[in-house]
């Protein structure tokens, strides 16, 4: 499948500090990605550099297939954006505002485009209504509708859930769906609002202290993550050979010597916990959990010996 954006190597110092540093990535066309670092991690940095807001101090970009700086810059008007704030005409309507941005962009039927963009955004009933007076949620519609007006291959959008109320991220979550499947659009999500990312996003990246640490699609993520049984017991030897090799259950990856992971349901434990006491293995807790998005970044960053704050 055709890679719609390809980092190698990206490199942003200001300084002495790092803001970016060895950051290499591909997403491919029709993805969701999702883009997952606590505040401060690079993402932003990462957004600029991709758009060309800031050029990088090493490393190459390109985007949809180009080769050279100048097919970098020419591609970028394939690709819509929606960076830290929307940005709009204050004392124009959205209407207007659409209107503003088609007869700069030589956007031929702009009526007819303009009607179907605000319909993808929900923004149809807001008639005179000046952008000035808009809700949060309004403002990121129409930044996302003015990003979209070209049909972009790439659309690239930065902490856009941010400050919105639970109905506003929903519905959201249902346009960045819409925009995919009806449009074609790759799709690129900047936030650290993790529950939200995964019920939307395809495949992750995960970037901590401006280096990128791991990317995986939501099926590898499901089989990594998802329900587990937590066992902390004196004997860990004897209690993983007894559940691995008489009981059959897959082990899962544990950075604690006295915890053993195993992949089970929470009616398991019963039948675990009999058979450890029948071998004379100590239990010291046995417990069901569940490894959610913010729970599997936190066990990476705490892997790098990082901050854990989202």
């Amino acid at each position: 499948m055709q890679n719609v954006l390809e980092v190698k190597g990206l490199t942003k110092k200001y300084g002495d500090q790092y803001a970016l540093k060895d950051v290499s990535l591909s997403i491919k066309k029709g993805e969701i990605y999702g883009l997952i670092g606590k505040n401060g991690a690079g993402k932003t940095t990462l957004i600029k550099i991709i758009t060309q807001v800031i050029y990088p101090s090493g490393g190459t970009v390109s985007v949809l297939d180009s080769q050279n700086h100048q097919e970098w810059t020419k591609a970028l008007s394939h690709t819509g954006s929606v960076i830290e704030t929307p940005v709009a005409h204050a004392h124009m309507s959205a209407y207007e505002n659409l209107r503003y941005y088609c007869t700069d962009r030589d956007i031929p039927n702009a009526d007819k485009v303009i009607k179907e963009t605000l319909q993808y955004v929900g923004l149809t009933d807001t008639g005179k209504k000046k952008f000035r007076n808009f809700s949060l949620g309004m403002r990121q519609r129409l930044g996302i509708a003015i990003a979209i007006l070209g049909r972009p291959d790439l659309l690239i959008l930065d902490e856009p859930i941010n400050g919105l109320d639970p109905v506003g991220i929903q519905e959201f979550r249902e346009m960045v769906k819409r925009l995919n499947q009806e449009l074609g659009i790759t799709i690129i999500i900047s936030s650290h609002i993790l529950s939200e990312l995964y019920l939307v996003a395809t495949r992750f990246g995960f970037i901590n202290q401006g280096r990128f640490i791991k990317e995986l699609s939501k099926e590898e993520f499901d089989r990594e993550s998802g329900d587990y049984i937590i066992l902390k017991t004196d004997n860990i030897k004897q209690a993983a050979h007894l559940v691995q090799d008489k009981l059959g259950y897959q082990l899962r990856p544990s950075n604690k010597e006295d915890e053993l992971h195993i992949s089970g349901q929470v009616q398991e434990i019963r039948k675990i916990a009999k058979e450890l006491v029948l071998a004379d293995i100590p239990i010291g807790e046995i417990y069901y959990a569940h490894k959610d998005l913010e729970k599997y970044f936190t066990d990476l960053i705490n892997q790098q010996g990082g901050n854990t704050h989202v």
